[in-house]
């Protein structure tokens, strides 16, 4: 069976929702939040998942529908835009699959200011960066170069990953408001390896992106982003 062509709005689903999960790691990130927020009420941790879900969405969805453009400003092609993507996405992925405490680690120290601050944290750090940083950005945009060069067709995929995007900003609200379930249930261990799964479907969707990219490049229909 051949996969689905991102033209539809399937397709698009199946490509966007594997890699942005694996980069935004709710699960992982669930227990991140429980552990920072853990001074704070219950009820308050729930108001403030509701936020971070709305704020997430907002960063990947800008993140999807304008990032290939912005750097259509710059000159950049659409091959060129993919095999760079591709790698920032499998590089990404080889981290986590290899060294995922230290992935870790890094987002429990950005969240850290979110302990002591008496003020509303939700956005800065909790949202940004904690739960869609600059690697998640990255892969947005690297999904967002796999738009079909057909503008009929536009509409579909777009659609498709902002689904995706919608999915992901849910699993968020979802992991956030239940995280002392998560963390009683899972762990910093079994999380663990299922990050490590996920981060395997990252890879492969990164060393497709960065292929896609090359068979544009070697065909020589270098695609000017619009």
């Amino acid at each position: 069976m051949s996969p689905l062509p991102v033209e539809s709005v399937v397709g698009a689903f199946l490509l966007a929702f594997p890699a942005l999960f694996s980069i935004v790691n709710p699960i992982g990130s669930a227990l991140i939040f429980h552990q920072v927020t853990s001074g704070r009420s219950r009820d308050e941790r729930r108001r403030m998942a509701t936020r971070i879900a709305i704020y997430a969405l907002i960063v990947l969805l800008a993140s999807l529908w304008c990032g290939g453009y912005v750097l259509n400003f710059f000159g950049v092609g659409l091959s060129a835009l993919r095999i760079a993507g591709g790698l920032v996405v499998a590089f990404t992925a080889w981290g986590l699959l290899m060294q995922p405490e230290a992935h870790e680690a890094r987002k429990t120290s950005a969240a850290e200011p979110a302990q002591e601050a008496v003020e509303d944290v939700s956005f800065f750090p909790l949202t940004m960066p904690l739960t869609t940083g600059p690697g998640t950005i990255s892969v947005a945009i690297a999904l967002a170069s796999q738009r079909p060069a057909s503008d009929g067709h536009l509409i579909s995929f777009f659609g498709g990953v902002s689904l995706a995007a919608v999915g992901i900003a849910m699993i968020v609200w979802v992991f956030y408001h239940w995280s002392d379930a998560v963390t009683d249930l899972l762990g910093p261990v079994q999380a663990r390896v299922v990050s490590r799964l996920i981060a395997f479907l990252l890879l492969c969707v990164g060393v497709q992106i960065i292929v896609t990219g090359v068979v544009g490049v070697i065909g020589g229909a270098e695609i000017p982003l619009r």
